[in-house]
């Protein structure tokens, strides 16, 4: 299932992220707020338990986080630029990295780097990625997290193209899409329209 999240501070942001003349700087500052903003919506299923506090004044029945431990997956390198945004809300997530390229002929995603926490397997896990184009690199990131034993897995993403949902969904329709928004198509080189740019180059200053 897809979810947008179209809170305005959300969409207000993006505008400036997707702007050409939105410089490295502020383009890390900005995708990193709005990280930190989704994060709340892709939070929002996580189970409570009901504890008992201690105030100043009384004791006070409170719901605190149950359950399994997150774990947040960036695809290298863009996903980088949302982790920190993320951490903000929740510090003790643990931080596993799994690096893709796209090859320039095939078009495919090929695997070069894995790195997860030893106890995936036991953790709901988000996979971050700023865009959703092909889907093939976010397709092969949850093949690698479930061949290890992963069973909770969400894909995060600023921006998606319809090609890459259904492609992702008909691999994996038990992972849960969120995005930002949802663009008009692909164009010839795989690259999202209108899109950002390539978000890699656009975090790092890089060509």
């Amino acid at each position: 299932m897809v979810h947008v999240i179209d809170h305005p501070l959300i969409q207000h942001k993006l505008a400036y992220i997707r702007d050409v003349n939105t410089g490295p700087k502020e383009f890390r500052e900005l995708v990193d707020e709005v990280a930190t903003l989704m994060a709340y919506e892709v939070t929002r299923n996580m189970p409570l338990e009901e504890v008992i506090i201690q105030t100043p004044l009384a004791k006070a029945k409170c719901k605190m986080i149950s359950g399994k431990k997150l774990a947040l997956v960036p695809i290298l390198r863009a996903g980088l630029g949302m982790v920190d945004g993320i951490l903000k809300l929740i510090p003790h997530a643990r931080v596993g990295h799994i690096g893709m390229y796209r090859d320039p002929e095939s078009l495919k995603p090929v695997s070069y780097y894995g790195k997860l926490p030893p106890d995936i397997q036991e953790r709901d896990v988000i996979i971050i990625d700023p865009m959703l184009a092909t889907g093939g690199s976010a397709a092969a990131a949850v093949d690698f997290l479930k061949e290890r034993g992963a069973t909770s897995i969400k894909l995060m993403c600023l921006i998606a193209a319809p090609e890459g949902i259904r492609f992702f969904e008909g691999r994996h329709p038990d992972v849960d899409i969120y995005v930002a928004a949802v663009d008009e198509k692909l164009n010839e080189h795989s690259y999202i329209v209108p899109g950002l740019g390539d978000a890699g180059d656009r975090l790092f200053g890089t060509k």
